[in-house]
């Protein structure tokens, strides 16, 4: 609220393009500004940074992570020095601004000697979308969408230039950076967390191991209609008792809760199902960028329910794979800033096609279950 009185929302959104998130790092700062916190910080460093710094002594800020800081200009990539005076954060605390593929630099003498070995430390796309993004196996990412499908979803598009239209604003669509100078224009959805949660809570209360893929696969034989719930409910963001609450917001209007635990993972399924969806065509809409293909990676990618309902309710291919495309992403662009690889963003995800080659699955809309 603090940040808001000296810059509205509207405001932010023209200035670095994020989705609002109460978490973000800017509205951090500013809290800890108010409580003399930074009166007695040197410097800031997100986590990736941290570990790069304790690795090398060198304080940078890769690009990617930085962008969601709510700190970085979405039109140039460089800190916004004006937003940070205003609200009170010392422009000392930020270090340098670099891209992935960069060399951060040499191992410290001390952990060089203790390995026995030297070696260079180079930027990644730090924030793990970024990383996740550079492996999806996109051949035209003009006619594309992702979905990074772990706790969280991501659902978006790759950008050669951000969208910051009171649409996407009011959409919450946020404009990330990404490898090689690309925009990740996405939303966040609730992903896994509401399947992996509700299994804990099942766990808890039997004191007996789920079997995942069987039920999975009981869910997939329920054949009674599924009326679908808001997956992006805020009732569903803390630990808990998640069945218990999901069958609270059917009972709030009026609507009969599934019982079951194979209904309540159908429910489950088929409400991401229709998030991704409905955010795959949202990005689109305030995009301009047709959608022919979806790629679904992460975890996700193994929940062949979900793969399937996913592209049944977008009406388009869902392909599925990699299940590690973050460390691949990552792995990518360390080898080609060392030469061990060449060439663009497009050349690295072929190399990802032929060594993980996506399972495909095509929507069926006789099927469809609402």
């Amino acid at each position: 609220e603090a940040v808001h009185v000296r810059h509205p929302f509207a405001d932010l959104y023209r200035r670095n393009g994020l989705q609002f998130l109460p978490f973000n790092t800017l509205y951090q700062l500013a809290a800890e500004r108010h409580s003399g916190m930074l009166d007695i910080a040197d410097h800031a460093l997100l986590i990736p940074d941290a570990l790069a710094f304790q690795l090398t002594g060198v304080r940078v800020s890769e690009l990617t992570n930085a962008s969601t800081t709510g700190l970085v200009r979405i039109d140039d990539g460089q800190w916004d020095e004006q937003l940070c005076d205003d609200l009170g954060i010392p422009r000392s605390l930020l270090p340098p601004l670099i891209d992935p593929g960069e060399r951060i630099g040499s191992l410290r003498s001390d952990i060089a000697a203790e390995l026995g070995a030297s070696a260079e430390v180079v930027a990644v796309g730090s924030h793990d979308t970024a990383s996740a993004v550079v492996a999806v196996p996109m051949t035209d990412p003009t006619s594309a969408a992702y979905i990074s499908c772990g706790t969280w979803g991501l659902v978006g598009v790759e950008l050669e230039h951000p969208v910051i239209s009171d649409a996407a604003r009011e959409a919450n669509f946020t404009n990330e950076r990404g490898v090689d100078g690309r925009i990740r224009f996405l939303h966040n959805v609730m992903g896994l967390w509401l399947l992996s949660e509700s299994v804990r809570q099942w766990e808890k209360e039997t004191g007996e191991a789920i079997d995942l893929p069987r039920l999975l696969g009981d869910a997939a034989e329920v054949t009674t209609p599924v009326e679908v719930f808001d997956a992006g409910d805020a009732r569903f963001l803390a630990p808990g008792d998640l069945p218990a609450r999901i069958a609270g917001w059917y009972r709030e209007r009026g609507i009969p809760a599934p019982t079951t635990r194979a209904a309540i993972t159908r429910a489950i399924v088929e409400s991401l199902a229709e998030a991704f969806a409905s955010a795959v065509r949202t990005a689109s809409e305030l995009s301009g960028q047709p959608i022919r293909t979806i790629h679904l990676v992460g975890g996700g990618a193994l929940n062949q329910l979900l793969c399937q309902r996913t592209a049944d309710r977008a009406g388009v291919p869902v392909l599925a794979g990699p299940v590690e495309a973050t460390a691949l992403g990552n792995v990518l662009v360390q080898a080609r800033a060392v030469g061990l690889v060449s060439g663009s963003l497009e050349d690295l995800r072929y190399r990802v096609v032929r060594t993980h080659r996506p399972r495909q699955y095509d929507p069926t809309p006789s099927s469809r279950i609402r």
